[in-house]
């Protein structure tokens, strides 16, 4: 597209005999020929940082160009650059603004026949334009379908995917690390339009801080995904900037949802050596986020390694769940009444059986503790001085946290006797 865009700038700028500039609706620089007469600080800054100053945007909005619909001018302004007058005149495509082509003051005074040739170079550059974004979109389209298939349960279809991001140039060859972005809402239920654009900008974004090739994203129905990619980074490394890039993700959806972080969690899987594998930090990225979301206890960004026993746990479907909780806890934690019995329990067992570690952190005397905790032995048939015992209930509350039909285990203590 640029060098398509290049040509058309330099065939233009022969026809006028003067200089001519192409900008995209962000005042971008794409193409330029060379200057026939003087030129201002602010040519020199577009053509040596391919942008402008925010104050100079400001000022050309100002002016209506976004608005117009034929050539304008546009005065001049000294204190952001702009000593000499500029024309132009919008790149539009079915009314879509794609940016603007410009004449400068110092090559003289604009005539008739220069009108007439600048309306016929927007004409032509707006299909060149058109032709260039349709050409992205159609890319990222494909990108988006590739890296779909390298998450797909198929070790084939993982396989070709991974080579034709490389071939394709969509993506380096390197080891991989899947950060997953979720925000609030029921498990594996779509979200509302808006929470999903957000989402989706936020991902986006993220993206964007990655070097070239180094970053692809995904949006599903109740999540999205950023696959980060670390050419020749060890583990350790990997681990951290991959950390580091889930933070500025997480800040990214707070200011992007306008609803706290209580309301956005992000999962982080671990690195795999290569492309298609992939898939193995997805899954871990994607559980650590629901656990972090389903648990409420573990922060709003965290790694897959953090998980400690819930990794094992949540790779078991609910009704696997089900079966393995101790049949003593499960009247306990079926009956709302006992919410105060299975949240000290719960602290009891977290303290590693100090009981008077565990009192103070529920604010109640140890004889309490222990009367609560014989309530539970009577309850349960359970003997919390046998290790064994101690296990299964402790598994059992941490499952029961994963589990969507039971009530949550971690709410205050209520009155129990």
């Amino acid at each position: 597209m640029v060098s398509e865009l290049q040509r058309l700038v330099d065939a233009f700028g022969a026809r006028l005999g003067r200089s001519i500039a192409v900008d995209d609706a962000r005042l971008r620089l794409l193409a330029y020929n060379a200057h026939t007469g003087d030129v201002d600080d602010a040519r020199i800054e577009s053509v040596m940082h391919r942008g402008v100053s925010t104050a100079l945007v400001a000022h050309v909005s100002e002016q209506g160009a976004a608005q117009a619909s034929d050539v304008f001018t546009l005065p001049p302004c000294p204190r952001i650059g702009i000593t000499m007058e500029r024309v132009g005149i919008p790149i539009r495509y079915d009314d879509a603004l794609l940016g603007y082509v410009w004449l400068i003051g110092s090559d003289g005074p604009v005539g008739d026949r220069d009108v007439e040739l600048l309306r016929e170079s927007a004409a032509q550059a707006a299909l060149v334009l058109h032709r260039g974004h349709l050409g992205v979109d159609v890319t990222r389209s494909h990108a988006r379908e590739l890296v779909r298939d390298l998450i797909a349960p198929d070790q084939a279809l993982r396989t070709e995917a991974g080579v034709a991001l490389v071939e394709e140039e969509h993506a380096v060859a390197g080891p991989v690390a899947v950060l997953v972005a979720m925000v609030g809402g029921e498990e594996g239920e779509p979200l509302a339009e808006e929470r999903r654009l957000a989402l989706e900008l936020a991902v986006d974004r993220c993206r964007r801080r990655l070097p070239p090739s180094r970053g692809l994203a995904l949006t599903r129905p109740d999540h999205a995904l950023l696959l980060t990619i670390w050419p020749g980074a060890r583990s350790q490394v990997i681990e951290r900037n991959a950390a580091e890039l889930a933070e500025v993700l997480r800040e990214k959806l707070d200011a992007e949802l306008g609803l706290g972080r209580a309301a956005c969690w992000v999962g982080v899987g671990g690195p795999r050596p290569r492309l298609t594998e992939a898939l193995s930090s997805y899954e871990e990225a994607r559980r650590a986020a629901e656990v972090a979301r389903i648990t409420g206890t573990l922060g709003h960004v965290v790694a897959h390694k953090q998980l400690g026993v819930y990794a094992l746990l949540g790779k078991l479907t609910p009704d696997q769940l089900a079966e393995g909780i101790h049949p003593g806890l499960r009247p306990l934690l079926s009956n709302p009444a006992h919410r105060g019995l299975v949240e000290t329990l719960r602290v009891y067992l977290d303290h590693a059986g100090d009981a008077q570690h565990a009192a103070t952190a529920l604010h109640v005397h140890r004889s309490t503790l222990y009367k609560r905790l014989h309530r539970v032995e009577q309850l349960t048939g359970l003997r919390l001085d046998v290790g064994d015992d101690r296990l299964a209930a402790h598994l059992g509350l941490k499952t029961a946290e994963l589990h969507p039909r039971l009530p949550a285990s971690t709410h205050a203590p209520d009155v129990v006797f």
